[in-house]
């Protein structure tokens, strides 16, 4: 097959969840022995043509000098390169910049989009661009010829509303085995004695929320925020609690084994994600046999059902750590966490899906 991944910034990941998910699935694909395309924004740090056997096709991006709209241009840009190729399949992830363009998408593939989260939701939108989102994803159905869904809640959704089948095939993760305790000293924190939260800088992901519970709690143990706060929201996070010393915004860190050393060696990992689908940092949590404490949403709870401890207010999160719960069933639960991954989550899983389902529509 000639597979063509379209809506993403480009691999290798130094992004997000949507490039970590192309990274992983067109490497996996080519050996498969198919033969995958990745576009890349103009803007990406790597310059290759090929990376790790995937074809990289470079496109415009302004989003720069445009702010948003250049996202619409740069997705417009892929749309009208891949007229031009014989592709078999145009896997699209995602649909917020895309689907306004639905119309000009090549004819002979099929266009299959990742429905991603309920984008119209995200309360950072304002409710004239909610209302567009929610236009876009009705187009995305309209101009799609299958759909997928991360999240079994966001194939219900689907179902429901649009009365619409997808198929149901969710992201993967890589079991952590080999943790080493110099990758947190750096950071100046004792195994088991600091929690954290990773996450982008929204509102919908609770991040106030959680550190209004740790704020005032009892615990003297740090609190570690891990993304880019230096949008709006997380500035204003950084001065609310400027004068609590447990409460430290390291920045983003894309370093996966960085990553996974400091969820493993966690007291607690807070997963504040209330919009969307199955999120990656969440099966990443699990993967590295952490206590997670998430946000109570359908989207948190068909993944992680009883093996987590749940939060809806900062007086749950605040309980939690002075009350050190969940110790007792810290391990009961991370054995679960690990067994889905191996048998739902795993990367081998997720890309043997994808091929079953390509092959299953040509």
């Amino acid at each position: 097959m000639k597979i063509a991944i379209l809506g993403t910034r480009g691999i290798p990941n130094n992004y997000g969840g949507f490039e970590q998910f192309a990274e992983y699935l067109s490497v996996g694909l080519v050996e498969k022995g198919h033969e995958v395309s990745v576009y890349n924004s103009s803007k990406h740090i790597y310059k290759k043509k090929e990376y790790k056997g995937v074809r990289i096709i470079h496109k415009s991006d302004p989003e720069d000098r445009l702010g948003t709209a250049g996202q619409f241009i740069y997705d417009l840009n892929c749309i009208l390169d891949a007229r031009k190729r014989d592709f078999d399949i145009i896997l699209n992830l995602g649909y917020t910049s895309s689907s306004i363009w639905g119309r000009l998408f090549p004819k002979k593939p099929l266009v299959i989009t990742n429905m991603d989260g309920l984008e119209w939701k995200r309360t950072k939108f304002s409710k004239k661009v909610q209302k567009f989102l929610l236009y876009a994803e009705k187009l995305a159905i309209k101009h799609s010829d299958y759909l997928i869904s991360d999240s079994k809640a966001i194939q219900s959704y689907i179902a429901d509303k649009y009365q619409v089948n997808s198929e149901f095939i969710a992201y993967g993760a890589t079991i952590f085995q080999n943790p080493t305790i110099e990758s947190i000293q750096e950071y100046h924190l004792q195994a088991y004695q600091y929690s954290l939260l990773i996450a982008r800088m929204e509102p919908e992901n609770n991040i106030e929320v959680i550190l209004d519970g740790v704020h005032h709690s009892t615990s003297q143990n740090p609190f570690l925020v891990i993304g880019n706060a230096s949008n709006k929201f997380g500035l204003y996070l950084q001065d609310k609690f400027k004068d609590d010393a447990r409460i430290r915004f390291v920045g983003a860190i894309y370093d996966i084994t960085i990553l996974n050393n400091l969820r493993y060696f966690s007291t607690y990992y807070f997963h504040g994600h209330s919009v969307g689908g199955t999120n990656p940092s969440l099966l990443e949590a699990m993967a590295c046999n952490t206590l997670i404490v998430a946000h109570q949403n359908p989207f948190n709870q068909s993944v992680l059902e009883e093996n987590a401890l749940y939060f809806n207010a900062a007086e749950n999160v605040q309980q939690i750590l002075d009350n050190k719960e969940g110790m007792d069933s810290k391990a009961l639960f991370g054995t679960a966490n690990i067994h889905k991954i191996e048998k739902y989550y795993s990367w081998e899983y997720i890309i043997d899906q994808h091929e079953r389902l390509f092959l299953s529509l040509l």
